[in-house]
């Protein structure tokens, strides 16, 4: 009786544990800033943080705005990898963009191998807008879940 209660323990355990999935965000910003002068990035939090110390709930009695600095809510550690930007003096660079997406699949080789799916990707882009703006991102977060 004890062996079955013992088994079942671990079987039990065992099927809590496969049940649990835990996800990761990383993100690269691609400038799209003309003549070059952007930055592009990956980006990599290395530190968890609980969105429930920066979140306040509003209600008819109490509509206390959340206090929290953005200071606290910052990550101090996290990875950048450089990629090249879209753009230079000649105008838009397709090298670049192969370069780029050689970083990106041996990041996602990289989390794959390390036991992560990519299980969705968003992507955006802010550009041009209009004469004066130069300003411009394509972002993309690839999220992961194991």
């Amino acid at each position: 009786m004890k062996k079955i209660f013992f088994i079942a323990v671990i079987a039990l355990a065992a099927t809590v544990e496969m049940n649990a999935q835990q996800f990761k965000v990383i993100t690269s910003v691609e400038s799209i800033v003309p003549n070059g002068l952007g930055r592009s990035r990956i980006v990599n939090a290395l530190e968890d943080k609980d969105y429930r110390e920066y979140t306040s709930v509003q209600t008819e009695e109490d509509n206390t705005r959340n206090k929290s600095k953005r200071g606290d809510i910052r990550v101090k550690n996290f990875e950048e990898t450089k990629l090249l930007n879209f753009y230079n003096l000649g105008g838009i660079r397709f090298q670049n963009i192969a370069a780029n997406d050689a970083l990106i699949t041996s990041m996602i080789n990289d989390m794959v191998a390390n036991g992560w799916e990519l299980a969705f990707v968003n992507s955006a882009v802010e550009s041009e807008g209009g004469k004066g703006d130069g300003q411009g991102i394509f972002i993309t977060r690839y999220i992961f879940k194991k």
